[in-house]
């Protein structure tokens, strides 16, 4: 498998995902928790990142982070190096205890922090068990949880010393009561919405406007003298924005009936997501509500098909020729 591209420079932000191998648990009680956080803390102080939200689930945590030093990669390293050893030894294992490498997202702060804060902090209400629980429930459950750095937006005496929250305030009145509550008013409209910005994520680690993506690609991709994968997603890879609006128009079908439907056109839309969105396998069957195996041989059954019949290999054909004149 291929190293993930890092892209660092001063003052660059992050949405910085990690799961726990084999999708198993990294917090087995509140005491990894509170000693995830202390860990945390430290890191932040020894590598002087600036952190404006967290999310913790039960085999994965999500987090937002600024780097003025440009140091991603050093503070990541220190900081699961220590939270791994100490969960190795607290219960007697060895190994791995995460998923590979963390995944790293690229994010344009100006258009993006707010907007991807507010996704993570409503994470903790996207589980299954939860999906189907009425709104009140919902929001019940989501301001009380205690393992996020939502609570710190909305209670001032809740905030963890290391997390920066003013900036994201700001955009609803500042840090203050009113704005607190602002904050907590635009996160209930986001329950009651589809709010999935996975979509406009471009090659699996680039998340901005047009511009952003442009500017990254000519300041950093063109350095690489190496054959790098992921610098080659990035400039043949298209958002899955993108992709969900041709794929609709050429099958003549809505957002919502291309995502819930079966047989041969969400056999292509999963095709064509995993060979231009930069999306793996997994990825894609998160996105779509699916398991791995039905991406796979739900794939694999398409390429079969195409291959005997070829109004399909022309469908998909033209669907590929839209992507490939549209450059981002």
């Amino acid at each position: 498998m291929s190293r993930p591209l890092r892209i660092q420079y001063e003052g660059a932000l992050y949405h910085v995902i990690c799961r726990g191998t084999e999708r198993r648990d990294i917090f087995l009680g509140d005491e990894d928790r509170k000693t995830f956080l202390k860990f945390l803390k430290e890191s932040v102080e020894a590598y002087q990142v600036i952190i404006y939200c967290y999310v913790l689930m039960s085999n994965h945590f999500h987090i937002i982070i600024e780097t003025p030093h440009g140091n991603l990669s050093e503070y990541m390293r220190r900081f699961n190096i220590t939270y791994t050893y100490y969960f190795n030894r607290k219960y007697k294992r060895v190994g791995n205890l995460y998923q590979g490498r963390y995944k790293s997202i690229l994010v344009e702060k100006e258009s993006y922090l707010n907007i991807l804060s507010r996704y993570i902090h409503v994470n903790p209400v996207q589980v299954k068990k939860l999906r189907d629980k009425l709104f009140r429930e919902k929001v019940r459950y989501l301001r009380n949880y205690p393992w996020s750095s939502l609570i710190g937006y909305l209670n001032l005496k809740k905030r963890e010393s290391f997390l920066t929250c003013d900036i994201i305030l700001e955009q609803y009145g500042g840090d203050n009561a009113k704005g607190r509550e602002s904050y907590w008013r635009q996160i209930q409209k986001d329950l009651s919405s589809e709010m999935d910005i996975n979509k406009q994520i471009v090659g699996g680690c680039l998340l901005g406007s047009d511009g952003f993506i442009e500017k990254i690609k000519k300041r950093y991709l063109k350095r690489e003298k190496r054959e790098v994968p992921s610098i080659r997603r990035i400039q043949k890879h298209k958002s899955v924005d993108l992709i969900f609006e041709i794929v609709c128009k050429e099958l003549g079908m809505g957002f919502d009936e291309l995502k819930n439907s079966r047989g041969e056109k969400r056999q292509i839309l999963m095709e064509v997501l995993y060979r231009y969105s930069g999306l793996n396998g997994r990825e894609i069957g998160e996105l779509l509500g699916l398991d791995y195996s039905t991406v796979s041989v739900g794939r694999k059954r398409l390429v079969d098909e195409m291959k005997k019949d070829r109004e399909l290999g022309d469908l998909f054909t033209r669907i590929e020729n839209s992507l490939s004149i549209i450059k981002i």
